[in-house]
């Protein structure tokens, strides 16, 4: 029995879990939805029923099968938002081989560090995107690909490498073309059901590369049932049903896009919407206007820009009903102007980490705004949660400490990384490294990273609460908060402002903001106003970076 007045709480049991596999749910809700739509892709004016797409991703898996590609074996998708990476990530599950996301934004000594780690046996890539010429770096990273030979692909470097695919209808030295696999699936007589029979709920099914601060990112293994599971939540949380249709401007090759999004949808049979190849906030307002969306996923960021487009109040968008802020902390101003604003009543916070499938905390359609602009919900089904102290030991009701999460969520471990995946996983605890606050209702507010706390002469000082009061202020649209080193005092705080157009604010005036409102060891010493923060593909403020910038411009000692 857990005594109720520690941080410890444990999720229902019902619904009961899904033990199955991606192949299986796919296959259901092509029963039950054939005919229905199940997704558009705007910027390649595609649009397929359950029964279409699923036909597709047969094809696709016995391409991959005909070229010798068997379970285990790892492909790699580097690509932004497009109709072949959903394909690749179901035609993949199909064989039960191990889809490897790559960031889209990632360059060659982040592509050639994946490649090697995993030994990727195939690389599905994009021509090219708004930024980033996939074509061009491919070739660059790896010359002989551009050759023509009658004996394959050979490339000394990467001895694993056997086939890069490359999406669109152009053929490119010994790069095979992505139709050209759909089209040899139409002519296999490869027997896929007997393939995926094979497959179990457990198996590894994908790895997904953590954006870490310093050093080398983690790939994180998750399975069929890690993944299902937990995107079967999150949408249950949100009352998804078939009648649904997702907005999803978020990237597919992180968990917000591929699981909450896509399988999100799959488990409902709802539709999922993707605006673009990558976001924008003008093609996600059109696509939720022209689609009748009643659902939209974002960070706080992409709300931001949607909500400061110029043009905005002319988009009809009350069709909207749900959705999901997530990925940093949610500032209570910009919630509300969601609320009010996009016709979001039932928007919900979710929390979670990559390892961790993703989401732990999440909150519900009914919660009190209050609650929703607070906190970020309440524990997910079949988990279990614990705050703890720098011993490992729970804190009291109300005391802040490191999240520990426990149960079908937590991933199998960093791909080939023991040590790591040992300091991460605590008997069977994943320990988040997010500091976090639970109180009487089960209620949990994230509160910080353990990385990102503010030592400041003995205080410990925890940004998001700077910066949800700083987003109070009429004038700022964005703010982010961070310690730089201070001599004396150990860190001091500072802070990054993005303000709206024609504003007049100043450094003295910001502070004067905070005098009174808050402590004055938490009014910030440094404060710089910028145009734009540095910030990872899936919304993420990168305050190291911030932290790097504000250290050589002030000659600290980082």
């Amino acid at each position: 029995m857990i005594p109720q007045d520690i941080s410890w709480v444990v999720g229902s049991t019902e619904p009961p879990l899904r033990a199955v596999t991606i192949t299986d749910e796919l296959k259901q809700a092509v029963m039950q939805h054939g005919e229905k739509e199940a997704l558009l892709f705007c910027k390649q004016n595609v649009r397929l029923t359950y029964r279409k797409f699923d036909e597709q991703v047969d094809l696709l898996a016995k391409g991959f099968a005909e070229l010798g590609l068997v379970k285990g074996d790892r492909v790699g998708i580097w690509s932004q938002n497009r109709l072949e990476w959903v394909l690749t990530q179901f035609a993949t599950a199909r064989l039960g081989l191990i889809m490897v996301n790559i960031n889209p934004a990632c360059r060659h000594n982040e592509l050639d560090y994946i490649l090697t780690k995993v030994d990727c046996a195939a690389l599905v890539i994009s021509d090219r995107s708004q930024f980033t010429d996939y074509l061009e770096m491919i070739t660059g990273l790896l010359p002989e690909l551009l050759l023509e030979s009658s004996e394959g692909i050979q490339i000394e470097k990467y001895p694993s490498l056997r086939f890069v695919i490359r999406m669109g209808k152009h053929k490119t030295g010994q790069m095979l073309n992505f139709g050209d696999l759909l089209q040899d699936g139409q002519v296999s007589q490869i027997d896929l059901d007997s393939i995926s029979d094979q497959l179990d709920k457990d198996d590894p099914i994908n790895i997904q590369f953590t954006s870490g601060t310093t050093g080398h990112a983690k790939g994180a293994v998750l399975t069929h049932s890690n993944i299902l599971n937990n995107a079967d939540n999150v949408t249950r949380r949100m009352n998804f049903t078939e009648k649904d249709r997702l907005c999803i401007p978020v990237p597919l090759y992180h968990c917000f896009g591929m699981v909450m999004g896509v399988l999100g949808c799959l488990t409902k049979g709802a539709m999922m919407v993707f605006p673009a190849e990558s976001f924008s906030p003008r093609s996600t307002l059109q696509a939720i206007e022209d689609e009748k969306c009643t659902a939209v996923y974002g960070v706080p960021a992409m709300f931001i820009s949607m909500l400061d487009v110029p043009q905005f109040l002319e988009y009809d968008l009350t069709s909207l009903r749900t959705g999901i802020m997530a990925g940093s902390p949610c500032p209570i101003e910009v919630m509300r102007r969601v609320v009010d604003k996009m016709y979001l009543s039932e928007i919900t916070i979710a929390y979670g980490m990559t390892e961790t499938s993703p989401v732990s905390f999440q909150s519900e359609v009914s919660d009190l705004l209050e609650k929703r602009v607070t906190t970020v919900g309440r524990i997910h089904p079949h988990l279990e949660i614990k705050l703890v102290d720098k011993q490992g030991d729970p804190v009291a009701i109300g005391d802040v400490g490191e999240l520990w999460t426990k149960g079908y969520s937590v991933m199998s471990g960093y791909w080939n990384d023991a040590e790591r995946t040992a300091e991460a996983i605590v008997d069977g605890w994943m320990r988040t490294g997010d500091l976090a606050i639970l109180d009487e209702e089960g209620y949990c507010a994230i509160v910080g990273r353990l990385s990102d706390m503010i030592l400041r002469g003995g205080e410990n000082i925890y940004p998001r609460e700077i910066e949800n009061y700083l987003h109070t202020h009429p004038d700022i649209q964005d703010v982010q908060v961070f310690g730089v080193p201070d001599g004396r005092l150990g860190e001091e705080v500072c802070c990054w402002v993005i303000v709206r157009e024609e504003s007049n604010l100043t450094e003295d005036k910001l502070r004067d903001y905070c005098r009174g409102k808050i402590a004055p060891y938490k009014i910030p010493q440094y404060i710089q106003f910028v145009e734009a923060m540095p910030m990872s593909v899936t919304g993420k403020p990168q305050k190291y970076k911030m932290r790097d910038t504000m250290c050589e411009k002030l000659d600290l000692a980082g």
